[in-house]
């Protein structure tokens, strides 16, 4: 009983996890907001967008960062402003910041799962793929048409949506160029990620891409993001440079802001 006590606990907490800090304390940015009807999900989408603050002073075209959880009443504030101040100390190069606003969180970021008790975390799980294919064949095209885009892309995301990151990384590569994960789920449907990672990475493309992970102090997080940047180390993929950044002084709640910069730093930065 105490187990099962536990588990439940451990998804209150992850599940509905994508910021500690008030909102109240991160300044809305300039920015401009897309509704797209979107006929891949069937929905209105909210799409928020924040350019650097040479955008309009001349033709240059910027890569783009895509968002999960990208909602006003998400993590699109406080990451904006980051990339605002990261951009103005010439620490990182001029990005778009792209944030999706969430509809049904829980079936967008997870892929499909054979454990019951997962299940239980929403009326509707699994939908990954289709979100993807969303971002892929709807998303994209349009920013790419409605703003001054190079090809570069990357795509950041904390629990729920560092999994639904990793699993990108994994399945579909090309979609992005960077790929930045904060305490990514990847506990679910049994550990899946892991066990088929090896083999996904067989197939992985040649192209480079770019790939930075933390994990906090939460057992059933970090214990198995080891394990990954493990398995990583072993299969060392000449074209899939990475970085773990281990966490142990953070906990859940607070990995994403705490070690945000670096992260941005590190994946934005070829070099």
């Amino acid at each position: 009983m105490k187990t099962v006590y536990s588990y439940l606990v451990f998804l209150v907490v992850f599940f509905n996890c994508s910021t500690t800090i008030p909102l109240s304390v991160d300044k809305t940015p300039t920015h401009e907001t897309l509704n797209i009807e979107s006929k891949v999900l069937k929905e209105t989408r909210v799409i928020n967008i924040w350019v650097p603050s040479d955008y309009f002073k001349g033709s240059d075209s910027y890569p783009v960062l895509y968002m999960p959880d990208g909602g006003l009443k998400e993590d699109f504030s406080h990451v904006a402003n980051t990339l605002s101040d990261l951009i103005l100390a010439n620490k990182i190069p001029p990005t778009i910041l792209v944030g999706i606003e969430n509809t049904e969180r829980r079936r967008d970021l997870t892929g499909p799962t054979q454990v019951e008790k997962d299940k239980e975390i929403a009326p509707v799980v699994g939908g990954s793929a289709n979100f993807r294919n969303f971002i892929k064949t709807e998303l994209i095209p349009e920013i790419n048409q409605k703003f001054r885009t190079t090809s570069e892309r990357g795509i950041i995301g904390e629990s729920l949506a560092g999994l639904f990151v990793t699993e990108t990384l994994f399945l579909e590569p090309n979609l992005f160029d960077y790929y930045i994960a904060f305490d990514p789920s990847i506990w679910w449907n049994n550990y899946e990620i892991e066990k088929t990672a090896k083999d996904q990475l067989a197939k992985f493309p040649n192209t480079e891409k770019r790939y930075w992970f933390a994990g906090s102090d939460a057992p059933d997080i970090y214990t198995h993001t080891e394990k990954l940047a493990n398995l990583l180390k072993n299969e060392n993929l000449p074209n899939l440079k990475w970085n773990y950044s281990a966490e142990p002084k953070q906990d859940h709640n607070t990995i994403f802001r705490a070690t945000k910069e670096k992260a941005m730093i590190w994946t934005m930065n070829k070099k």
